[in-house]
């Protein structure tokens, strides 16, 4: 069995629990994936998202050839207990996860653009009123003659957003596979129609 599935995340919901409180759930498709090879003794690669081979560079396509499947735009590698039971073509559907089950979820998360300190390191900034002209500004980023620089990884204004994000809990609350659905507890990292990695471990 694989331990993982390339998904794309169709938005949030709310669902009521058995006590009869409302619940927050993302819903994600996941799959059909498809087996395109085995990379190694543990390891597999599989494709999502059947597209147009004109939009494929050669190379891509020849692993596709290669494999005698179709195109896909997504390709992952995920881990298997035992790869040598699994068959090229093969597809995988939701009913790989169960209700009850834990995983991590990896997605980009959204990008906010340039952001200042207190936005994006949620800095305290400075007073609001009586004379003051430093109410968002980061402040001294240095010292004084020495060393004469900025140390690396200092915490400046820049670019928010737009990285790789991993919830490393998330609950699976409910699977359709006849759908290719799964009900996660909570946010994932990612806007409406972004691709996720769920992962077993």
């Amino acid at each position: 069995m694989i331990q993982g599935m390339v998904g794309r995340k169709l938005g949030m919901v709310q669902v009521f629990n058995d006590s009869g409180h409302a619940i927050g759930v993302t819903v994600v498709e996941a799959g059909p994936c498809t087996v395109i090879k085995k990379t190694t003794q543990s390891k597999i690669q599989l494709g999502y998202g059947p597209t147009k081979e004109s939009k494929l560079t050669k190379p891509v396509l020849g692993q596709f050839m290669k494999a005698g499947v179709g195109a896909f735009s997504i390709l992952k590698e995920f881990w298997a207990d035992d790869p040598d039971s699994l068959e090229i073509g093969q597809e995988f559907r939701a009913d790989i996860f169960s209700p009850g089950e834990t995983v991590k979820v990896v997605g980009t998360s959204k990008g906010k653009g340039f952001a200042g300190v207190i936005k994006r390191w949620n800095f305290s900034g400075g007073p609001g009123s009586h004379g003051s002209r430093s109410h968002r500004v980061p402040g001294s980023i240095g010292q004084c003659a020495w060393p004469s620089r900025v140390f690396k990884g200092k915490k400046m204004p820049g670019r928010l957003g737009g990285a790789r994000v991993t919830a490393p809990k998330v609950q699976v609350l409910e699977v359709r596979p006849d759908e290719n659905l799964i009900f996660l507890k909570g946010p994932v990292p990612g806007a409406r129609g972004s691709i996720v990695l769920i992962r077993k471990r």
